[in-house]
């Protein structure tokens, strides 16, 4: 059994190593299902806020960033404009060819922060999404700030 196990990727590696590999995908996997489920909650209460008809779209990936565009002013259908990164050659940046799909979104989050009546600068922490070693003070604080949005009287 040791022997299989070592060999399932050729680098002979120890069930301990197994182990703590399957440990720490497992510990990703619920750290990203409580993410998703928290921003998919704050969404719907923001949409609620915002007199939107289908504050359910929260739940559905794409459809939920469709939902802020159009609670920002803007068409759903801009929300394609995030196939473009995936058809870049990688070593352009895939980070750079999202710059437009960033600007969307920070213009529609600014203007849903506005009308809610809250600091629209907020928004301004979703350009921080694209600089390396930076962009988890960005991620951390897009999600204070959307909590702060949903559940803040």
């Amino acid at each position: 059994m040791v022997g299989e196990i070592q060999d399932i990727f050729g680098l002979g590696a120890s069930p301990e190593l197994m182990g703590l590999f399957v440990g720490v995908l497992l510990f990703f996997i619920v750290l990203f299902t409580a993410i998703y489920i928290y921003v998919a909650f704050a969404y719907m209460k923001i949409a609620k806020k915002m007199k939107y008809p289908k504050p359910w779209l929260s739940w559905i990936p794409f459809a939920n960033i469709a939902m802020w565009f159009q609670m920002g002013g803007f068409d759903w259908k801009w929300v394609f404009l995030m196939i473009i990164p995936f058809f870049m050659n990688p070593i352009a940046g895939i980070s750079f060819a999202a710059i437009p799909y960033m600007v969307l979104l920070i213009i529609s989050h600014w203007r849903v922060f506005e009308k809610l009546g809250y600091a629209p600068w907020l928004s301004l922490s979703i350009a921080l999404w694209i600089i390396p070693y930076v962009n988890i003070i960005g991620y951390l604080s897009y999600l204070i700030t959307i909590g702060i949005v949903a559940w803040k009287k």
